[in-house]
Protein backbone atom coordinates (compact mmCIF):
# COMPACT_ATOMS: atom_id res chain seq x y z
CA UNK A 1 0.00 0.00 0.00
CA UNK A 2 1.23 3.63 -1.17
CA UNK A 3 0.85 6.35 1.33
CA UNK A 4 1.65 9.65 0.78
CA UNK A 5 0.94 13.19 2.18
CA UNK A 6 1.00 14.64 -1.43
CA UNK A 7 -2.81 14.36 -2.64
CA UNK A 8 -0.94 13.01 -6.33
CA UNK A 9 1.36 10.62 -6.66
CA UNK A 10 4.10 11.21 -9.15
CA UNK A 11 4.21 9.33 -12.35
CA UNK A 12 0.22 7.73 -11.40
CA UNK A 13 -2.87 8.86 -12.24
CA UNK A 14 -5.68 8.47 -9.99
CA UNK A 15 -8.51 6.79 -11.82
CA UNK A 16 -11.24 6.36 -8.89
CA UNK A 17 -11.15 7.99 -5.11
CA UNK A 18 -12.75 5.30 -3.06
CA UNK A 19 -13.25 7.48 -0.19
CA UNK A 20 -12.20 7.97 3.27
CA UNK A 21 -9.77 5.80 5.32
CA UNK A 22 -8.66 6.41 9.32
CA UNK A 23 -6.81 4.44 11.91
CA UNK A 24 -6.46 5.12 15.50
CA UNK A 25 -4.83 3.67 18.29
CA UNK A 26 -5.05 4.88 22.18
CA UNK A 27 -1.94 3.85 24.51
CA UNK A 28 -1.79 4.33 28.25
CA UNK A 29 1.18 5.01 30.46
CA UNK A 30 2.39 2.58 32.74
CA UNK A 31 4.24 3.23 36.21
CA UNK A 32 7.85 2.25 35.40
CA UNK A 33 7.83 4.39 32.08
CA UNK A 34 6.29 7.10 34.39
CA UNK A 35 9.26 6.52 37.05
CA UNK A 36 11.61 6.91 33.96
CA UNK A 37 10.50 9.73 32.23
CA UNK A 38 10.22 11.77 35.73
CA UNK A 39 13.52 11.42 36.36
CA UNK A 40 14.79 12.67 32.98
CA UNK A 41 12.08 15.62 33.61
CA UNK A 42 14.66 16.23 36.44
CA UNK A 43 17.84 16.02 34.57
CA UNK A 44 16.79 16.57 31.21
CA UNK A 45 17.09 14.88 28.12
CA UNK A 46 14.85 12.58 25.31
CA UNK A 47 12.27 10.56 27.04
CA UNK A 48 12.63 7.50 25.14
CA UNK A 49 9.87 5.78 26.85
CA UNK A 50 6.79 8.13 25.08
CA UNK A 51 8.89 8.68 22.69
CA UNK A 52 8.51 4.60 21.38
CA UNK A 53 5.12 4.30 22.72
CA UNK A 54 3.98 7.10 20.37
CA UNK A 55 6.06 5.09 17.48
CA UNK A 56 3.71 1.91 18.12
CA UNK A 57 1.19 4.17 18.44
CA UNK A 58 1.30 5.57 15.14
CA UNK A 59 2.65 1.88 13.49
CA UNK A 60 -0.98 0.46 14.82
CA UNK A 61 -2.78 3.20 13.56
CA UNK A 62 -1.41 3.26 10.19
CA UNK A 63 -1.78 -0.72 10.04
CA UNK A 64 -5.44 0.20 10.86
CA UNK A 65 -5.79 2.87 8.17
CA UNK A 66 -3.84 0.73 5.79
CA UNK A 67 -6.28 -2.46 6.54
CA UNK A 68 -9.45 0.04 5.75
CA UNK A 69 -7.75 0.82 2.45
CA UNK A 70 -6.71 -2.71 1.47
CA UNK A 71 -10.93 -3.58 2.13
CA UNK A 72 -12.39 -1.50 -0.60
CA UNK A 73 -9.51 -2.43 -2.54
CA UNK A 74 -7.08 0.87 -3.02
CA UNK A 75 -3.74 1.09 -4.55
CA UNK A 76 -2.50 3.59 -2.26
CA UNK A 77 -3.76 6.80 0.56
CA UNK A 78 -3.35 10.11 -0.12
CA UNK A 79 -3.50 12.75 1.69
CA UNK A 80 -2.32 11.63 4.69
CA UNK A 81 -2.20 12.93 8.09
CA UNK A 82 -1.77 12.28 11.69
CA UNK A 83 -3.09 13.70 14.31
CA UNK A 84 -2.22 13.46 18.67
CA UNK A 85 -4.73 14.64 21.58
CA UNK A 86 -5.41 12.97 24.99
CA UNK A 87 -7.91 11.10 25.55
CA UNK A 88 -8.15 11.19 29.31
CA UNK A 89 -4.66 11.96 32.40
CA UNK A 90 -2.22 9.03 31.31
CA UNK A 91 -3.57 7.93 27.67
CA UNK A 92 -2.93 9.45 24.75
CA UNK A 93 -4.76 8.89 20.67
CA UNK A 94 -2.88 8.83 17.60
CA UNK A 95 -5.12 8.80 14.83
CA UNK A 96 -3.99 8.93 10.83
CA UNK A 97 -6.30 9.66 8.01
CA UNK A 98 -6.28 9.99 4.06
CA UNK A 99 -7.93 9.23 1.08
CA UNK A 100 -7.73 5.62 0.03
CA UNK A 101 -7.55 5.77 -3.70
CA UNK A 102 -7.08 3.18 -7.04
CA UNK A 103 -4.25 4.06 -9.34
CA UNK A 104 -3.34 4.35 -12.98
Amino acid sequence: MLLATSDVVAGKEVVETLGLVKGNSVQSRNIGRDMMAGLRNIVGGEMKEYAEMLVRSREIATQAMEEEAKQLGADAVVGVRYATSSVMDGTSEVLVYGTAVRLK
